[in-house]
């Protein structure tokens, strides 16, 4: 595949929106900030600006649909697209690069952002020791191999249509999560036995081995922290035991359906086990006494609200076992319960079952990434056509 060389400065225009934090509330334009800049998607924002303030705070430039945004430092090269046409504001940390459109496919950028060696060129640009980061004179400097406009959309085409189904996925779940707490919650607002939620469920917790014994890390068994709470089933976590040290780790490994609780730092996010996994000091985990693990995430999802309203420390936020034991929730009777689960329960699993698909899909994008940036793969005769109707 020829490629010819550019400075992304050359072919890209750059909004810069490094510098002051702007002032934050709880509603209004949605604030993209770099921690929620991942995996080539943007996570639902949590912070946001007011609309008056908006214009005050774009005055740098607004991005156009399409563009992508790139994370400078804490992280450093993290990339997503902006896929609407809605208002939204960027804070420090992120650059907006909007490519000129005759010679590089936005598209194309996304991927090519992703890939080692373009990642590889800037990282040899960054500078800093406890954050790195890089500028944005530096950026554009990087070098970036560019075949024909054609060739880009192809290729872009290609991992496009595999994120595409992720992206179905991801709604598909969403929706049946929403669908499942909205029949719980019917069949919760009619009951009238109310009992302490520990009544439901026992209180277990985790632990961290030695981190610098590094025969204890990098092996098989999944290590849940409140990083890997950011969906309903975590299946895959950052971090890793071998099965020394899941040994030397106070945590046991929790069966698939156990419910995280997130309760130091970041507190109050819940998540379910996809596969058995292990636990830090940070989070609990919650096994029924004599209920189903569906009925403790639902129930869990009653009196969370509550636990976060009660996080309190000297340094950062928590939640203690003290807290779960002055909860109380209702609890459905017998029939309730019995029609809730003949519902929920396929539809929980199908959720899971996404969720590994969306792991697939995701390990073949990165599988084809290198290759087709490359030129390993041949393009050149796939029509954009097959791509959309694959």
């Amino acid at each position: 595949m020829k490629c010819n060389q550019y400075l992304l400065g050359d072919v890209c225009n750059f909004i810069d929106y490094r510098g002051k934090t702007p002032p934050k509330q709880n509603f209004g334009i949605p604030l993209i900030t770099a921690k929620i800049v991942k995996n080539g998607t943007i996570l639902p924002p949590t912070e946001f600006i007011s609309e008056e303030y908006y214009d005050e705070w774009m005055r740098r430039g607004i991005p156009k649909k399409g563009a992508v945004i790139f994370t400078t430092e804490a992280p450093l090269g993290e990339v997503a697209q902006i896929n609407t046409s809605e208002k939204l504001a960027f804070a420090q940390r992120v650059i907006i690069l909007e490519p000129k459109e005759e010679i590089l496919s936005p598209d194309y950028l996304l991927f090519a952002l992703q890939e080692g060696l373009l990642k590889s060129r800037i990282q040899s640009r960054a500078s800093g020791t406890t954050v790195v980061g890089i500028k944005s004179s530096e950026l554009k400097k990087v070098v970036i191999d560019l075949p024909d406009l054609s060739t880009q959309r192809r290729i872009a085409a290609i991992l496009s249509s595999l994120d595409a189904k992720i992206e179905l996925n991801n709604k598909i779940n969403a929706n049946l999560q929403q669908q499942a707490q909205a029949l719980f919650k019917s069949f919760y607002e009619n009951s009238r036995k109310e009992v302490p939620f520990t009544d439901l469920v026992d209180i277990l917790g985790g632990g961290t081995p030695k981190t610098g014994e590094s025969s204890y890390w990098n092996g098989k068994v999944p290590f849940f922290t409140p990083k890997d709470a950011s969906d309903l089933y975590a299946i895959i976590t950052e971090k890793t035991l071998t099965e020394e040290g899941l040994f030397h780790c106070n945590s046991q490994l929790y069966p698939k359906n156990t419910v995280f609780v997130t309760a130091r730092g970041t507190v109050g996010k819940i998540a379910l086990a996809g596969v058995p996994m292990a636990m830090n000091q940070s989070c609990y985990a919650l096994a029924g006494k004599n209920i189903k693990q569906l009925l403790v995430y639902f129930y869990t999802s009653q009196v969370i609200k509550s636990l976060k309203n009660k996080a309190s420390g000297s340094v950062f936020d928590a939640i203690t076992t003290k807290d779960f034991y002055s909860e109380k929730v209702y609890v459905l009777d017998e029939i309730a319960e019995k029609e809730f689960c003949l519902y929920a329960e396929p539809v929980m699993e199908l959720i899971l079952q996404n969720g590994f698909q969306n792991l697939r899909l995701a390990e073949l994008r990165d599988t084809l990434l290198p290759k087709l940036m490359s030129g390993e793969l041949d393009v050149s005769d796939i029509e954009l056509s097959e791509v959309s109707d694959a």
